[in-house]
């Protein structure tokens, strides 16, 4: 296996050299061969994502990995439509992002370049393989693409119908690859290979973050949860705060920029938490209440004995649900959330809900997280809905890369220095 993935690697690394002098053209035109293509194969891969699923089914996962996991024809059409719009953005490479003369007469410039070979390890969602593949191709990157056992098929049906694309746009099918094994030894093996591999982009739950930031000889870039938190201020227009709580809880609950907790100003919560509760409520969603948010929501009779309503443990704070379950917590200011937020959040994505100016700049200036939100829903933490194309995924680390990670995320730079003879004293 190890002489297998070192070929791998090894490939993937040659064709980064090429694939960083490419023209903005000719990635273009790959970029929508594959477009194309993803649709005009849509019965092979929906029929590897059909087996995918039935034996995900008799493994008894989740229905949030099951939600990740499923391809139809919309989604492939959306996955499709995000790599046309990767091919319409602007080619990073090769841009200069800042240029100064020296009093010698040296000149330098400081100029984007590609990563080079760039290792994705993900779980579950198959349109992952998509959006991965578009944006290394783009920004300058080899991929290699190790997806989890659970969408072997459907990664594999993808990644193949790119290669034929590639290829036929004249570019080394080496550019976007897949591991050949669902074996977890191969992903320990590759970890190691610092030498043909430049960057590590893990995307799934904590453990497996975990695990590859403690084996890995290469950087990683990495975010460990997404526990989000939507404040609502005593100065909150309560008709835009229960609209944005829904849909950052209830649109997709299993994702990372869901909302997982909700904070309420205690001079609002008697008015808030019973209309917001029952939407929530009539939507699945479990609230795990402080003692004050339960005492609010008890004095309401659709509550009393509503075992949707329950009071929270300790270990609901700070707690990534992915599903339909929210932690409320009634708090006395907006420095008491802020101060929650700083404890129990995982500096991914935070909202407030406020009419006023000024608790929302302390808001956006205190909390420390990846993408801060004022009046709107955490749920737009998104590459997508950055306008960025698509995402490699959504990093909480503050070095390199921060935030959704599009184009320029996966480029780094260099320096070029243009003299006349100088030579240094």
């Amino acid at each position: 296996m190890k002489k297998i993935l070192l070929r791998l690697a090894k490939n993937a690394k040659e064709s980064s050299r090429a694939l960083a002098n490419l023209s903005t053209e000719k990635k273009n035109e790959a970029l929508k061969k594959m477009a194309v293509e993803l649709l005009a194969q849509r019965d092979a891969i929906l029929v590897a994502n059909a087996k995918d699923m039935q034996s995900a089914k008799r493994a008894k996962l989740s229905d949030a990995l099951m939600g990740r996991l499923y391809l139809d024809e919309k989604r492939l059409e959306a996955m499709s439509r995000s790599l046309r719009e990767i091919a319409a953005l602007k080619d990073p490479v090769g841009e200069t992002l800042r240029e100064w003369d020296r009093p010698n007469g040296l000149k330098i410039r400081k100029v984007r370049v590609p990563i080079g070979v760039i290792l994705i390890i993900y779980e579950s969602r198959p349109n992952v393989t998509s959006d991965c593949a578009g944006l290394c191709l783009k920004s300058g990157n080899s991929v290699i693409l190790r997806g989890g056992s659970e969408s072997a098929r459907s990664n594999r049906a993808i990644i193949e119908v790119f290669s034929r694309a590639l290829e036929s746009a004249g570019i080394s099918k080496g550019t976007v690859v897949n591991v050949p094994t669902t074996d977890r030894k191969a992903v320990d093996l590759l970890l190691k290979m610092d030498s043909e591999i430049n960057l590590v982009i893990p995307r799934g739950g904590e453990g497996l973050i975990r695990e590859v930031s403690e084996k890995s000889r290469i950087p990683v870039i990495k975010h460990y949860k997404g526990v989000c938190h939507v404040y609502v201020d005593e100065e909150a227009d309560l008709a835009i705060a229960e609209k944005v709580v829904y849909n950052a809880k209830v649109q997709k609950p299993g994702v990372c920029n869901a909302v997982e907790a909700l904070l309420v100003h205690r001079s609002v919560a008697a008015a808030f938490l019973p209309k917001a509760a029952q939407c929530l409520i009539d939507a699945g969603v479990e609230l795990r209440c402080s003692a004050q948010a339960l005492k609010i929501l008890r004095q309401d009779s659709r509550f009393r004995e509503n075992p949707k309503v329950k009071k929270a443990v300790s270990g609901d704070w700070g707690k990534e649900f992915l599903d339909l379950i929210l932690a409320v917590r009634v708090v006395d200011d907006l420095e008491s959330a802020v101060e929650h937020i700083g404890r129990f959040g995982s500096q991914h994505s935070d909202a407030i809900i406020t009419r006023s100016q000024k608790a929302a700049e302390t808001f956006t200036r205190r909390v420390d997280s990846s993408v801060v939100f004022v009046n709107t829903s955490t749920r737009f933490n998104d590459g997508g809905e950055f306008g960025m194309g698509a995402e490699m995924g959504i990093s909480t680390d503050k070095i390199h890369a921060r935030g959704p990670m599009g184009l320029e995320e996966l480029t780094s730079y260099k320096y070029i220095v243009v003299g006349e003879g100088q030579i240094r004293e």
